[in-house]
């Protein structure tokens, strides 16, 4: 080091933050990350083919035309000294396989739901729940409509109190970054009342 370098101090590198995208098959993860990353995100879809058709459970997305077939990723600043990391997971459930490696080092998540088919992010839900792993639930609107209240979503999913159930739009910025922020916080809470887990009674009961 030369006399005219200034060491940085390790306060001003901000800290980063794995977060992964989950939910159920076209609930809309690439989408988000898509929305509310700052960079140009990687993206790994492929087209649906026939060989799918048997397979893929395409009731109430029939328009869908591309699938995530390994992740896709984002990244964020929310503060000076927070940037967080997005990582979609695939949501077929012959891609589910991945889900543990991508949950490898992340400090939470958010479930994206799609009311018109909430089974499809049980998985997810029961997912992060067993691995005590933190997450919020984000109520995709798709068409920008919100049928349902958050407490009646809350109850159909059997979701614990201290499980944080939002409105959003996966296609605008300030309403994913809105959900991220929410996730942070409850991040904070649990890490503050210093126990990670959580547990509801079995979903669709």
């Amino acid at each position: 080091m030369t006399g005219s370098e200034t060491p940085v101090p390790a306060s001003a590198a901000p800290r980063a933050v794995k977060i992964l995208i989950a939910g159920g098959f076209g609930v809309g993860k690439t989408t988000m990350v898509g929305s509310v990353s700052e960079i140009a995100p990687l993206r790994t879809e492929e087209p649906l083919t026939e060989a799918g058709l048997d397979v893929d459970d395409l009731v109430g997305i029939e328009e869908k035309r591309a699938t995530t077939v390994a992740l896709d990723f984002g990244r964020i600043t929310v503060s000076d000294d927070l940037v967080l990391y997005l990582f979609g997971t695939p949501g077929q459930q012959r891609f589910w396989f991945m889900w543990n490696d991508l949950a490898l080092g992340a400090l939470g998540a958010v479930v994206l739901l799609d009311v018109r088919r909430p089974r499809s992010s049980f998985a997810a839900i029961d997912f992060f729940e067993h691995r005590g792993i933190p997450f919020v639930v984000a109520v995709n609107g798709f068409h920008g409509e919100h049928p349902y209240p958050v407490e009646e979503v809350r109850e159909a999913l059997a979701l614990p109190a201290d499980t944080r159930v939002l409105l959003c739009d996966a296609r605008e910025r300030r309403s994913c970054r809105n959900v991220l922020i929410a996730l942070i916080d409850q991040l904070i809470s649990t890490t503050q009342a210093g126990d990670g887990s959580h547990e509801g009674r079995p979903r669709g009961a």
